[in-house]
């Protein structure tokens, strides 16, 4: 009889383990789920749209040197490198699709899962993205930055 009491406790635990293998693979899978529900109902689309060309993003003196700032409704980021030059890149992060949301330290970030862009030429810094963000045409004129 003792066989049957180890075959039993070796059944219980064996399903413990696979119930918590199931409950880890479920976290995980809903930090994907969570990242998707996260984004605003503006960009739920998977397919990121371009900005339309011509539209009035701001003035030079909105952008800080060494930052940037993100303008959710056209899907841009606007950084200022270095003093008088401007750089854009489409706002969508390129490892799940979430809208990236800061500029801080010389870095654009994403907020789903904190990969990394850098201001000046939009590469990875920080994953778990692994391609750069695209970048995105615009005008300086004066004082103000245009889309292209």
């Amino acid at each position: 009889m003792r066989h049957d009491d180890n075959t039993t406790r070796r059944a219980v635990l064996m399903g413990v383990g696979a119930g918590s293998l199931a409950t880890v693979l479920a976290a995980c899978g809903g930090d994907t789920q969570n990242a998707s529900a996260e984004q605003p109902a503006d960009s739920a689309s998977s397919a990121p749209s371009a900005p339309a060309a011509g539209g009035a993003l701001a003035a030079t003196a909105d952008i800080p040197v060494g930052g940037g700032k993100v303008f959710a409704d056209q899907k841009v980021v606007v950084t200022q490198p270095t003093e008088g030059e401007f750089k854009a890149f489409d706002a969508t992060c390129t490892h799940q699709g979430c809208p990236v949301d800061a500029v801080q330290d010389g870095m654009i970030i994403c907020p789903c899962h904190r990969s990394t862009f850098a201001i000046a030429d939009g590469s990875v810094t920080g994953g778990p993205a692994t391609k750069p963000l695209e970048e995105v045409q615009i005008k300086v004129e004066g004082d103000q930055i245009t889309l292209a």
